[in-house]
């Protein structure tokens, strides 16, 4: 009998699932990756072994799976029918925001989950949906161990000055400060760097996470020194249905001229804004590029603008750039984008090799560039389950 590890990532209206196996010396081997989708409206479960073949593509009433908790237990019965003599030992999770206080990976107690709920407001549209998660395992599997892993655990090597806003200093130390996020994906890269590229590992790396959610982190020798995320998810980058950076005043000015509620400009920052907001389209890059509008073509502009304008900031907190990470859905599938960005960022001596740009292998500028511009795809669920094994100790 085999021991095995199951990976959480939930979200809103999905549940997100990998499955390891735990060989020797914790060599982890992924078994299957899946996802029951649609939650409250049409929940299907998709999911695929480790060749890439199906194992299961069904589809729910909205009655017979409509919560995190149901959709477990679909997972449960994959598991069950699949893997049947493996042994489950332990469930990792994403966890958006572990605030001030979890700079490591958790196992889950009673009193870590009080202290989660109260992270609710900085992540809402990610921490309850993963704070239920583990609450549906717990009911399902009580002596089951689970494990938290946070976004935002990887860049509290940050000096106190990176993570400072300007309000008066008792703000800081109730907990407003800049934590940053994406943190499991930058954590994966700068991992898989000594391997992949060792000649830029121990250097000064900017990565760009660039997804639905975009965010940028730079890193000097393995570790993060800045990022462009903030408080909340909220900050830095345009992103699919977030603006990214904003003045505060355009917040008081909604809330005090327009009269809106607060409820009403989170739901606008959150759901109807950046690339979306912008495009008055969809938030999907793809659907952006093939368009011929030109608000489709002027989202894609500003996003470009705005990760060459992070990027310029990110180089002066790092004194300098050795090399340059494209990484998550659109940094990874988009040479689009890519040829966007590396041609605003040639000042900085990133010159493209178009032909390996194309081709999406993993360094795409010439053997020339004065900075190197790489492809790595990120595994922030790789990176969950041995996070998992070790808080375990398997």
């Amino acid at each position: 009998m085999g021991n095995v590890i199951l990976v959480l990532n939930a979200g809103s209206s999905s549940l997100k699932f990998s499955i390891y196996s735990v060989g020797a010396a914790r060599v982890l081997s992924a078994m299957a990756v899946g996802q029951i989708e649609g939650l409250g409206t049409a929940p299907r479960l998709k999911a695929k072994g480790a060749d890439g073949s199906v194992i299961a593509d069904e589809q729910w009433t909205t009655s017979e799976v409509a919560n995190h908790g149901q959709a477990l237990q679909e997972i449960a019965t994959l598991l069950r029918a699949r893997f049947a003599g493996q042994e489950l030992v332990g469930v990792g999770h994403r966890v958006v925001h572990g605030g001030p206080d979890y700079s490591a990976p958790l196992l889950i107690t009673p009193p870590a989950m009080e202290t989660l709920a109260t992270f609710v407001p900085l992540a809402p549209l990610h921490q309850p949906h993963n704070l239920a998660a583990i609450r549906a395992v717990a009911e399902a599997r009580p002596e089951l161990p689970q494990v938290a892993c946070f976004d935002t655990a990887f860049h509290r090597t940050q000096e106190t000055v990176a993570q400072l806003y300007g309000l008066p200093y008792e703000y800081y130390e109730r907990g407003i400060r800049r934590y940053g996020f994406h943190g499991l994906s930058y954590e994966y890269i700068a991992a898989t760097l000594p391997k992949l590229a060792p000649e830029i590992a121990s250097g000064r790396v900017i990565v760009a996470h660039l997804g639905s959610g975009a965010s940028m982190c730079a890193i000097d020798n393995g570790r993060s020194v800045g990022s462009s995320m903030g408080f909340t998810a909220l900050d830095g980058l345009l992103m699919g249905t977030r603006p990214g950076n904003l003045d505060p005043g355009i917040i008081l000015y909604l809330l005090q001229q327009e009269g809106m509620s607060a409820r009403d400009v989170e739901s606008m920052l959150y759901k109807r804004s950046g690339l979306l907001g912008l495009s008055g389209i969809g938030n999907d890059m793809r659907v952006l590029q093939e368009s011929d509008s030109p608000r489709a073509r002027l989202a894609i502009d500003h996003f470009v603008y705005r990760i060459s304008r992070e990027l310029g900031g990110l180089a002066a907190v790092l004194g300098g750039i050795d090399a340059f990470v494209f990484t998550a859905g659109i940094g990874e599938n988009s040479a689009y984008i890519r040829r966007l960005v590396c041609e605003q960022s040639k000042w900085l001596g990133i010159d493209l090799d178009p032909a390996a740009n194309e081709q999406g292998g993993a360094r795409i500028s010439s053997v020339g560039s004065k900075v190197s511009a790489w492809v790595v795809p990120t595994n922030e669920e790789l990176m969950i389950a041995r996070h998992t094994c070790q808080v375990l100790g398997l």
